[in-house]
């Protein structure tokens, strides 16, 4: 699993769910996430194959960021990646047998999901990072905020006689 999360939102950006992953592979998910979200100044990482490799470090080099690799051994250096790995491993890994990459894929997203929006963070006052908004349809659309025109009239002396 390829796990990123914002270490100021400590919001889970995404899971990436695979038998391998290579470098292509975070290249892939990290361009995702720049597009929906900007380019980060820095990406902490370990300093594993799929990261350190020429083609990621020259990507992220290319896009604006910067890499911000922690000291081989020095986990407390990537203090809520490993917080958030302990909370999926005993919320969720440690109660689970995936039978299919594909299901491992689907339950993984759905929690990744509820750790978001519904799951509460001690860190954050009992919040969630990225709580769901439930807005009414009315106001969902700007359309809808404009009021209709309304409906047309002739002037008084247009207007035809009913005898």
């Amino acid at each position: 699993m390829l796990n990123v999360v914002d270490e100021f939102t400590h919001e889970c950006l995404a899971i990436r769910v695979a038998r391998k992953l290579k470098a292509i592979d975070v290249i892939d998910v990290l361009s995702d996430l720049f597009i929906l979200r900007g380019v980060p100044g820095h990406i902490r990482s370990d300093n594993g194959p799929e990261f350190v490799a020429k083609a990621v470090q020259a990507w992220i080099t290319g896009v604006g960021a910067k890499t911000a690799y922690i000291t081989p051994g020095s986990p407390w250096e990537n203090g809520y990646v490993e917080s958030f790995n302990a909370r999926l491993r005993d919320e969720l890994l440690n109660g689970e047998i995936f039978y299919t990459l594909r299901e491992a894929q689907v339950v993984i997203e759905s929690w990744r999901r509820h750790y978001n929006t519904v799951r509460p963070h001690a860190s954050l006052g009992y919040l969630p990072p990225a709580p769901e908004v439930f807005m009414p349809a009315f106001f969902a659309w700007p359309a809808a905020l404009a009021r209709p025109a309304p409906p047309a009239k002739l002037p008084v002396a247009e207007r035809p006689t009913v005898h």
